[in-house]
């Protein structure tokens, strides 16, 4: 009797083995893991892929160079996730690189000269892009605040100062953020809508007293809600912002530029103002920002329901211009679909961005360039609520 229960309780160890190894197989080849966990291992991939050990982020896609953009999603990102010898990479690498000789605004494109030589490829590289001057500035304040360190907080304060002096333009007697240093021309203003970030103003209000930031907000809502509406250069607007417009100075008039590359396509450059916009909603209960995306999105929710699936370009008339699919697209798209439509939010983020990401690798699609790894992990982040503003 006793062998036979002996049998039995070895028989029942082995059955209980097998399962453990059977289910840890099964479990390991989808592992269940959070937003951050996602987060924080794409992150050190990026890292491996696109920067090197002093900080700089290349661009493979455009013959290994670097741009203030890339430079500002790092700091960013790197504040966001914790990574403060990466973010102390990033901006010294960026301070002492690509700061423009006689301010402390940031030339816009580095990488190799002709002669071999590294740094502005020509004197248009050394024009400034708000977007990322503003950027930089606001994730010095943030790592300012996360790692209670108060040196950063002086380090953006030039950068403010000097944002405010260049770059912000005055059209019909209110403020804008201009393009950059080279945007205020012949009585216009070039205006990217893209780069209007108003929940960065009110913190930069917040650490600047001796310059009005609030005052960029209404005029932004009020630029960004006209240039969506007007026709511009087609015949009717489905409302979505443009990637470029221009503003006459003493009118506040709102056309297209005119500059050839500059359209008012809904494209690489707009496709970001919903996630910009919803920060704002969702730090600051903003009912302009709630409004905009509850009202200027339909058209793209529309086509959602519908089809399944969303082109990478459109038209200001709605009419497509790049049929691919884009993860830019989803990932900015999320933050639109989260105030009108959170279970299809939800069905976006599960189809079109947890899709991209490798558990094998655990990272984002390593064939994707740096703007898309950027913004699945923006996307990704605004989704599940990992942005702070500490």
């Amino acid at each position: 009797m006793k062998n036979i229960i002996g049998y039995f309780l070895i028989f029942i160890s082995i059955i209980l083995v097998l399962y453990v190894f059977f289910t840890s197989k099964v479990t390991n080849q989808n592992p269940t893991f959070s937003t951050y966990t996602l987060l924080s291992s794409s992150w050190e991939k990026y890292k491996t892929q696109f920067m090197n050990p002093q900080g700089r982020v290349i661009d493979y896609s455009q013959g290994g160079i670097t741009t203030s953009e890339a430079q500002s999603y790092a700091m960013l990102r790197a504040v966001w996730i914790g990574d403060k010898t990466t973010f102390d990479n990033a901006w010294t690498w960026t301070k002492n690189d690509l700061k423009r000789p006689n301010d402390w605004l940031f030339g816009w494109r580095w990488g190799k000269k002709s002669n071999g030589t590294y740094g502005f490829q020509s004197a248009s590289d050394m024009n400034s892009a708000s977007d990322a001057d503003e950027d930089i500035a606001f994730a010095l304040i943030l790592a300012s605040k996360r790692w209670n360190q108060p040196s950063y907080l002086s380090q953006a304060m030039p950068i403010l100062n000097d944002i405010w002096k260049i770059e912000v333009g005055t059209a019909s007697g209110k403020r804008y953020l201009t393009a950059g240093n080279w945007a205020n021309v012949k009585g216009k203003l070039i205006i990217n809508p893209s780069y209007f970030a108003p929940y960065e103003y009110r913190v930069f209000a917040q650490v600047d007293k001796q310059h009005d930031w609030n005052s960029l907000i209404n005029p932004g809502y009020g630029m960004l809600k006209n240039s969506s509406s007007l026709p511009l250069d087609k015949s009717k607007s489905v409302g979505l912002p443009p990637d470029w417009i221009s503003m006459d100075q003493s009118t506040g008039q709102i056309t297209p530029t005119g500059i050839s590359g500059l359209t008012t396509n809904y494209a690489y450059e707009a496709v970001r103002i919903p996630w910009r916009i919803y920060l704002d909603y969702h730090w600051n209960n903003s009912q302009q920002a709630l409004n905009y995306l509850k009202h200027n999105f339909n058209f793209l929710i529309s086509l959602y329901k519908q089809n399944g699936k969303l082109a990478s370009v459109y038209a200001h008339d709605g009419s497509v211009v790049s049929q691919n699919e884009g993860p830019v697209m989803y990932s900015t798209s999320l933050a639109f679909f989260l105030v009108n439509d959170p279970s299809l939010a939800k069905k976006v983020y599960q189809d079109k961005i947890l899709s991209l990401y490798s558990n094998d690798t655990n990272s984002f699609n390593s064939n994707l360039p740096y703007y898309e790894q950027n913004w699945l992990w923006f996307g990704a982040a605004l989704y599940d609520n990992q942005l702070q503003e500490f």
